[in-house]
């Protein structure tokens, strides 16, 4: 489902995200999605309990972090759309699962 090079891209984007606009708050807040992403793949490939609600979770708080900046240009919309599409995905598998 999500592979290791897929974790590698993600943790060699953080400073490149950070050193456009220097936000500490969403240097902190794209470490701490970005980790649970890493937590709940890792989890979901182990067969670990809480990888499904991990990632249903992380997709969620990007898309209600992301959903507000929609309008405000092509990178917003495209992260609210993917963000979109991941809550939708891991919640029809939460709910095959229950």
């Amino acid at each position: 489902m999500v592979s290791l090079p897929r974790y590698r891209l993600e943790i060699s984007l953080i400073p490149t995200r950070f050193a456009r606009k220097r936000s500490v708050p969403s240097l902190i807040g794209g470490v701490g999605v970005g980790g649970l992403y890493i937590w709940s793949g890792l989890a979901l490939q182990n067969g670990q309990p809480y990888g499904l609600e991990g990632a249903l979770g992380s997709s969620l708080l990007l898309l209600l972090s992301s959903a507000p900046r929609f309008l405000k240009g092509t990178v917003p919309k495209l992260l609210s759309l993917a963000s979109a599409c991941a809550t939708v995905y891991y919640g029809l598998a939460y709910v095959d699962q229950v």
